[in-house]
């Protein structure tokens, strides 16, 4: 992963509009009130003992921190959510609003900043949907407020 190149996806993320329905273009996806991207994203572990996972997820962890020391010196040290209990309300029936609602069936936890001068919010996550599948070093940003 390049660190600038991400960095330069981050801040077009953060200066677009937001479109007015829900659709995928390439690496994005995104809908009303956010937009999700994914900075990188690593092959799958179908035939892996556990190791190269194992391995793998500490590299898109440290990616992710990597990220966050930068955008930390831009926005300030980043809020630590753990979306476990957004999950749990939304199995329960809560109805969670998007990007939410999405983000919490597959990122554990988030590095999330408030854009003091855009009204949004920023986050990045390491995304896994199971086991097997690949690891996604996501962006999101969004102008709803987080659950």
């Amino acid at each position: 992963m390049d660190i600038a190149q991400a960095l330069a996806r981050i801040e077009l993320l953060c200066s677009r509009d937001f479109p007015a329905e829900h659709g995928r273009s390439g690496a994005d996806s995104a809908g009303p009130g956010h937009v999700m991207t994914e900075l990188t994203t690593s092959d799958g572990f179908w035939e892996d003992d556990g190791t190269e996972r194992e391995l793998t997820e500490a590299q898109f962890d440290a990616y992710r921190d990597g990220l966050s020391e930068r955008l930390s010196a831009r926005w300030g040290p980043p809020h630590l959510v753990g979306l476990a209990g957004v999950f749990q309300r939304a199995q329960s029936g809560e109805d969670i609003p998007e990007p939410w609602a999405t983000l919490s069936s597959h990122v554990p936890d988030l590095h999330l900043w408030r854009i003091p001068d855009r009204d949004r919010w920023m986050a990045l996550g390491v995304s896994q949907w199971d086991r097997e599948l690949p690891f996604q070093l996501l962006a999101v940003v969004t102008d709803v407020d987080p659950p």
